[in-house]
C-alpha cells in the first residue's frame, strides 16, 4: 500500500517522485516499463542520435502511414528507461514563449498563466552561465548550461542569421525569444542533466520512495470512480499495487492515454473496439494529438571541419572514452545551435525554430560520412491534430497513432516559408568559404508547388508529442486545471499530454515544470509557500 502510485519515470515521472517523497510521511512508487540508466551512452550526450534512432532504452514507436506525408511511417522515439525521453533527447532546454502559458490560461487554464508557471521553471533550474537572472533559478536540481561548442561552421551560422537582417538573442528563455544564437541545455560536465540524474538520483536513497523497473503498467484499477491503485506485469507476473491517495499518470502522451483507454476511459468507440467495457466517458482521451513538424535544409561542406570527423572509429571511439573518463572533449556536448523567426509580418511571436548541426546523421544519397551542415525548419504551433489510441488490452502492442500533419493550408504555407528563410541564411556570404552543394532540398526543388512536395515526402516530426490528455474545460479536456481526470477521483495525469496547445519550442523543460506544478498541486502547496 502506498500513499502515491506514479507511472512512468520520465521527464515528468523522475521530478514526481522526488517532491512527493520529500515528505517521509509520503510513501511513493515510482513504475517504470524500461530498466535503469545504466548504459553509458545515455549520459554522453554526443550519443543522442544514436540512441534516438537505436531501440536501446527506447519504445520506438512509429505512426500509422500517414497519407498526407506520402502514405509513409513517421518514427517516435520514447524513452523507456528511468529519465523517459530525457534520456534520449537533444538536452535542448528551452520553454517556449511567455505567450503560449497566458493563452493556456485563457482556453481555462486557470492558474497557467507565465507569469503562475515562472515560479516552477525557476525552481527547477539551477543555471550558473545567468547568475542573477531574475528569470532563471540557480538553485534547482537541473543543471543548464549555455551551449559551449564553437567551430567555424556554427561562428557562420550565427553571423548568416545576422546578415540575413535578424537580430543576435543571448537567451531564448529570456524577455524575447526572436533571433539567432546559442541554446541552453541540460549538459553538465560533459554529462547529460537526465531527470533520472538530476531529480530521481537524489532521491533513492529515502526509504519512502520504492522504485521499480522493468514494471509495465497494464490498467489502472478502480473502486467505483475512485482510482485506487495500478496494476502492471514485470517479468511475466502481474502484480497489483494500491494508492491511498492518488494515482498519477506520467507516461507520456503517447502511452499516458493508451492506459486510460484499457482501463475503460475514453471515447467509447475507442474502449469498446478492445473487448473493454466503458467505465468513464470521456471522449477527449487520445484526441488533440500535437507535434512539431519538420524539414532539413542541408549541404555539403567544402572544407573537412564538421562533425563528420567523428564518424570514423579511430576517433569516435578515443572521444567516447574522454567523455568518459575525462568529462571533457567533443563527445561531451551536443552543438546545436538555432533561432527562432517570424515567416510574415503582424505575427505576435515566432512560428518557426531552427536548429542547426554542424553535421549530417544518416544523410541520404551521399557518400559515408560525408561532411556538411543541416538546418532543421521546425513548425513551432500546427494547426494539424492527430489521435492516439490503444489498439489491444496487450501490453506489448504499441499503441495506434496518427499525426495527420500538414493537413491544413497554414501549416503548409507556414513550412514552407520557413524553408525558404533557411535557404535565405545560407546563401549569406558567411558560408562563402564552405558552401557546398545543397542537397536537400536540392537546387531543383524551387517553386512553391516542388518545395510542398518535397515536404510532403520527406518531412518528419522532431518527437514532441504534446495535447492527448488535454488539461481545459471544454467538451475534449481530459483533465481540469488541477490536472485531475474528469469523472474520477485520486486520479491525475501529469506529462506533456495535458498541454491543450503546444508550446513554441522544445518540450522537456515545459514537461518538468508541469510536474514541479502538479507536486504542489498534489500536497496542497504553493509556488509562494516554496520560496519562503
Amino acid at each position: 500500500m502506498y500513499d502515491f502510485i506514479i507511472v512512468g519515470a520520465g521527464s515528468a515521472g523522475c521530478v514526481l517522485a522526488n517532491r512527493l517523497s520529500e515528505n517521509p510521511a509520503n510513501r511513493v512508487l515510482l513504475l517504470e516499463a524500461g530498466g535503469p540508466d545504466i548504459n553509458p551512452l545515455i549520459h554522453i550526450p554526443l550519443m543522442a542520435p544514436i540512441l534516438a534512432s537505436s531501440r536501446m532504452s527506447n519504445w520506438h514507436y512509429h505512426s500509422e502511414q500517414e497519407d498526407s506525408l506520402g502514405g509513409r511511417q513517421i518514427f517516435i522515439p520514447r524513452g523507456k528507461t528511468l529519465g523517459g525521453s530525457s534520456a534520449l533527447n537533444g538536452m535542448i532546454y528551452i520553454r517556449g514563449h511567455r505567450r503560449d502559458y497566458d493563452v493556456w490560461q485563457q482556453l481555462g487554464c486557470e492558474g497557467w498563466s507565465h507569469d503562475d508557471v515562472l515560479p516552477y521553471f525557476r525552481r527547477s533550474e539551477q543555471n550558473l552561465d545567468r547568475p542573477g537572472d531574475p528569470l532563471h533559478g540557480q538553485d534547482g536540481p537541473l543543471r543548464v548550461t549555455r551551449e559551449r561548442a564553437r567551430s567555424p561552421v556554427i561562428d557562420a551560422f550565427l553571423a548568416a542569421g545576422q546578415s540575413a537582417g535578424y537580430a543576435a538573442n543571448s537567451d531564448f528563455n529570456g524577455a524575447v525569444q526572436d533571433g539567432f544564437g546559442l541554446y541552453d541545455c541540460t549538459i553538465d560536465r560533459a554529462r547529460r542533466q537526465s531527470t533520472a540524474r538530476a531529480f530521481l538520483r537524489p532521491a533513492r536513497g529515502r526509504r519512502n520512495l520504492d522504485v521499480v523497473t522493468h514494471a509495465h503498467a497494464t490498467r489502472v484499477l478502480f473502486d467505483g470512480h475512485r482510482a485506487t491503485g495500478v496494476e502492471y506485469r514485470r517479468f511475466g507476473e502481474r502484480i497489483v499495487a494500491s494508492a491511498r491517495r492518488e494515482v498519477v499518470l506520467a507516461a507520456g502522451a503517447i502511452n499516458s492515454p493508451a492506459i486510460l483507454q484499457v482501463s475503460g476511459i475514453g471515447r467509447g468507440e475507442d474502449v469498446t473496439r478492445l473487448g473493454e467495457r466503458v467505465h468513464i466517458e470521456l471522449p477527449g482521451v487520445g484526441q488533440n494529438l500535437q507535434d512539431h513538424i519538420s524539414a532539413n535544409v542541408a549541404h555539403r561542406a567544402s572544407q573537412p571541419i564538421t562533425m563528420s570527423s567523428l564518424a570514423s572509429p579511430w576517433r569516435a571511439v578515443p572521444a567516447i572514452l574522454r567523455a568518459v573518463l575525462l568529462g571533457d572533449g567533443p563527445m561531451g556536448s551536443f552543438p546545436m545551435i538555432g533561432g527562432f523567426v517570424r515567416t510574415r509580418d503582424g505575427l505576435e511571436r515566432p512560428d518557426i525554430q531552427f536548429h542547426f548541426l554542424p553535421g549530417l546523421f544518416r544523410p541520404a544519397g551521399l557518400e559515408r560520412n560525408a561532411h556538411g551542415y543541416l538546418c532543421t525548419v521546425t513548425l513551432l504551433r500546427p494547426e494539424s491534430r492527430g489521435f492516439v489510441r490503444a489498439r489491444s488490452l496487450q501490453p506489448d502492442d504499441a499503441p495506434e497513432v496518427r499525426f495527420n500533419a500538414l493537413t491544413t493550408p497554414n501549416d503548409v504555407a507556414t513550412l514552407r516559408n520557413g524553408v525558404k528563410i533557411a535557404r535565405k541564411v545560407f546563401a549569406q556570404k558567411d558560408f562563402d568559404a564552405m558552401r557546398g552543394d545543397e542537397f536537400a532540398p536540392g537546387p531543383a526543388v524551387a517553386d512553391d508547388a516542388a518545395l510542398d512536395g518535397w515536404m510532403r515526402q520527406t518531412a518528419t516530426t522532431i518527437f514532441h508529442p504534446v495535447g492527448t490528455c488535454k488539461m481545459g474545460r471544454d467538451d475534449l479536456a481530459v483533465v481540469d486545471p488541477q490536472l485531475r481526470v474528469y469523472k474520477t477521483e485520486g486520479l491525475r495525469v501529469v506529462d506533456a499530454s495535458i498541454m491543450p496547445l503546444i508550446v513554441s519550442g522544445n518540450t522537456n523543460a515545459p514537461t518538468i515544470m508541469i510536474a514541479e506544478k502538479a507536486a504542489d498541486m498534489i500536497l496542497g502547496r504553493t509556488a509562494a509557500a516554496i520560496a519562503a
